[in-house]
């Protein structure tokens, strides 16, 4: 409904006031701003991830932190080693001596004794063979019964019981003899000791006791990180990955890797067949060998230490991406695998 003029006049401060001159150009601004948002929206690639937080650690077993354990029980006379320490294979670390100082004399003189037992039980088995071949001979030319030649080949049977029982005896004190005289627990190879378990002459330890912890030298690192199990049946062995580590200066973009600085590229190298306790897969990743940057010296990142990594999946719209983040849903397959 249209105000006359008559109606007009009688609202002489409405009449005074003005549009300001700026308004134009802000509502230009917001109009130009709301279809730039849309067009960012739409046609903006967005590289989505799955991320998660993990550890660095070595990617095969026997690389990773390894205990030390005592090879016979006794007490602890002498150690060779400190934290912190770097070892060569084959270096002493410890040496542990049984309470019985003249075990291995004692072992000796048993040694000695089961020996003297085999010689007799076989020399007694030889004769026992020569009496039953010359019965056996008699009981042919009807010299002897079949009752005697039948006792010849009992007594031979019984004799090579005896001889099998002092072997049996003796390889179990050779056996007691070889524990006991690997005393000194050395290195198994190249690495740093971690921590040595404090002890000295008042400490006894138990054989198969841990004694120090090691860290090998010369290790393949890995990166073992923990991602959403929405997210974890799109994440494929040989998937590229983004990691930044601990202590290492970086700024990333999650959508954009390649505007990152400070990470590194990795591969998904295994990915869990089951969860975790708290529901999340770990996803083990290795170094991407085709990287224009390595990782960094193991100096800089330790076994152990934290780090976070992105891996890459599929391309789509930020739009999408921002309706997919606010409906909870999980990223998109990548191309190639939707089948």
């Amino acid at each position: 409904m249209q105000i006359s003029e008559q109606h007009k006049a009688h609202f002489k401060t409405l009449n005074r006031q003005k549009v300001p001159r700026v308004m134009p150009a802000v509502a230009w601004i917001i109009g130009v701003g709301l279809l730039a948002g849309a067009l960012f929206l739409i046609f903006a690639p967005w590289q989505q991830t799955s991320a998660g937080a993990g550890t660095v650690t070595a990617l095969n077993p026997n690389d990773r932190l390894q205990e030390i354990n005592a090879f016979v029980s006794g007490r602890i006379q002498e150690w060779y080693v400190r934290d912190g320490m770097r070892v060569k294979v084959g270096d002493p670390i410890v040496r542990v001596v049984d309470n019985d100082p003249r075990l291995l004399e004692r072992l000796e003189s048993e040694r000695g004794q089961v020996v003297a037992k085999l010689e007799s039980a076989q020399t007694a088995e030889q004769t026992a063979n020569i009496d039953m071949r010359r019965m056996r001979d008699l009981y042919e030319e009807g010299l002897a019964s079949r009752r005697e030649f039948e006792q010849a080949r009992i007594r031979v049977e019984e004799l090579k019981s005896r001889v099998a029982e002092a072997a049996a005896e003796l390889t179990r004190v050779e056996v007691n003899i070889s524990r006991q005289s690997v005393q000194i627990v050395r290195a198994p190879r190249d690495g740093v000791i971690l921590r040595v378990n404090a002890g000295d002459a008042a400490t006894f330890v138990n054989a198969g006791e841990v004694v120090a912890t090691f860290v090998p030298d010369n290790v393949l690192r890995a990166v073992e990180i923990f991602v959403d199990g929405r997210d974890v049946a799109l994440v494929q062995p040989g998937a590229p990955v983004r990691l930044q580590f601990e202590g290492w200066p970086a700024v990333q973009f999650s959508g954009w890797p390649s505007v990152a600085v400070g990470t590194f590229q990795g591969t998904v190298e295994a990915v869990d067949p089951s969860a975790q306790p708290d529901g999340r897969f770990r996803v083990l990743v290795v170094e991407d060998e085709q990287a224009d940057t390595a990782w960094p010296e193991e100096r800089f990142v330790r076994f152990g230490a934290k780090a976070r990594g992105w891996v890459l999946l599929g391309t789509v719209s930020v739009g999408y991406e921002l309706w997919r983040q606010l409906n909870n849903f999980p990223p998109s397959l990548p191309p190639g695998q939707g089948n």
